[in-house]
């Protein structure tokens, strides 16, 4: 079956400031951002692509930009399959101010049994992405052949659990998982199993060096904003 280009979006405004995005509207790239989508071009140019899709969000189809313009044939879609997690109530908020809820706890250890207030469950955010993927998978192999490559243009949390499907990893263990903003994760699927082939390649080490705060071991909810 067809190989599958996960790009997370670029560093978002509201990565720089530490919000949890959401569905949000207005929430766009900053200047980091666009430089990385940019950059995606190049990165992509030995890549035969079939097909883009992409979550409605500005903050992807922004990121997406650069490769259309740079390839003005390439089919695009719009999938709100896999677009950002709904979290509810939650949206908008301080990362720093919602680490004190309880429901935090669950959400980094146990987010299976998470449902976030006013929104969606973390189960139904990855049955969702993960049926949009197999979708795309036999569409993009019925119109383009076996071999064919595309690419899903979505948010950090929708990428993980797509990873852990792929890896036969039970959502609790999605946390374990990190893609920075603008990382590109690739999946060969296949009849019998996926191949994971790519996770998190941001063409650079630079998210390697050591971060100023250290980290405190949890998961950064929504992604993270990458390195500085």
């Amino acid at each position: 079956m067809a190989t599958l280009i996960l790009v997370r979006h670029g560093r978002s405004t509201a990565n720089t400031a530490g919000l949890l995005a959401g569905w949000t509207p207005g929430v766009t790239l900053d200047e980091r951002g666009a430089a990385q989508a940019a950059a995606l071009p190049g990165r992509l140019a030995g890549v035969p692509l079939a097909a883009v899709v992409t979550s409605p969000l500005e903050r992807c189809r922004q990121t997406l930009q650069p490769l259309l313009d740079a390839r003005p044939g390439l089919a695009s879609h719009t999938d709100e399959r896999i677009g950002e997690c709904h979290y509810g109530d939650w949206s908008g908020r301080k990362l720093a101010e919602l680490s004190d809820e309880p429901l935090m706890a669950a959400v980094q250890q146990h987010p299976s049994s998470v449902t976030f207030p006013g929104g969606e469950s973390m189960r139904a955010m990855q049955a969702r992405a993960v049926d949009a993927v197999r979708e795309w998978n036999a569409r993009v192999e019925a119109e383009h052949g076996e071999d064919a490559v595309y690419l899903m243009c979505s948010h950090g949390d929708i990428i993980k659990s797509v990873v852990a499907d792929a890896l036969g990893l039970h959502l609790d263990l999605f946390q374990r998982i990190h893609v920075d903003p603008c990382s590109l994760t690739a999946i060969r699927y296949t009849g019998l199993r996926p191949f994971l082939v790519r996770l998190g390649d941001t063409g650079d080490l630079s998210s390697l060096a050591p971060r100023d705060n250290g980290g405190d071991g949890d998961a950064a909810v929504g992604g993270g904003a990458g390195a500085p």
